[in-house]
């Protein structure tokens, strides 16, 4: 296991890079840290994938904040760009919400093999997300940039990158419709279940998301 620094200008990024092999990226939710994926990685590790775990600007021991989903999305450019291709990015909540915006540009998406959503799409229900944050008292808090977010126009990864989405229990703030509209748009979508997670997936139920992301990026990575 090592620290890994990504100078983004005003900031530095830090991660931790553990294992070897083909490189999976994981990105977190807003309000979590890199060492959420910690139980994760000892898994992917275990087989044969090299896995690089981030703070987000703003959380953690990466310097920052960010108002707009740019900033996110810019950053997971860089740290695309950082690692050797082709590699598997894992993006939850926040994390896949800028995973999305990087890799609707083609010369970004062309070093990863595939994208995996925790409990996140790229056309929510607007209305629904807001009062699923107020209800948690999340969205006074980030009021700027959840606004950024849902105001502006959907971001769609490019058709031919495969996705899987991992859709959490009840408390999700997804819907079934949300998945059927992705699915639209997407004909490559995946959809796995974990219904006894809440949002926070890799929080609840490490495990099962660490084998689920083992054997989708075992099926997309060269061995």
């Amino acid at each position: 296991m090592r620290e890994v620094v990504l100078p983004r200008g005003d900031v530095q990024l830090r991660g931790t890079a553990s294992g070897s092999g083909p490189t999976v990226l994981l990105l977190h939710a807003g309000g979590e840290q890199r060492s959420v994926w910690t139980p994760v990685a000892a898994v992917l590790n275990e087989r044969n994938l090299r896995t690089v775990a981030y703070d987000l600007r703003g959380h953690g021991a990466s310097a920052g904040q960010a108002t707009t989903l740019q900033a996110f999305a810019d950053d997971v450019t860089a740290m695309i760009w950082h690692e050797p291709p082709p590699l598997v990015v894992v993006g939850a909540s926040l994390g896949g919400l800028a995973a999305l915006a990087a890799l609707a540009d083609p010369y970004t998406a062309r070093d990863v093999a595939g994208l995996i959503l925790v409990d996140v799409v790229p056309i929510p229900d607007s209305a629904r997300v807001r009062t699923w944050l107020n209800d948690r008292g999340l969205a006074h808090e980030h009021a700027e940039l959840v606004d950024d977010i849902l105001n502006q126009p959907t971001t769609i990864p490019t058709p031919d990158l495969p996705v899987l989405l991992v859709q959490a229990g009840p408390d999700s703030p997804l819907t079934d419709t949300d998945v059927t509209r992705f699915r639209a748009t997407n004909p490559t979508l995946t959809v796995a279940q974990i219904p006894t997670a809440s949002h926070l997936i890799a929080h609840d139920t490490p495990t099962e998301l660490a084998h689920l992301i083992a054997a989708q990026a075992t099926e997309w990575l060269p061995s």
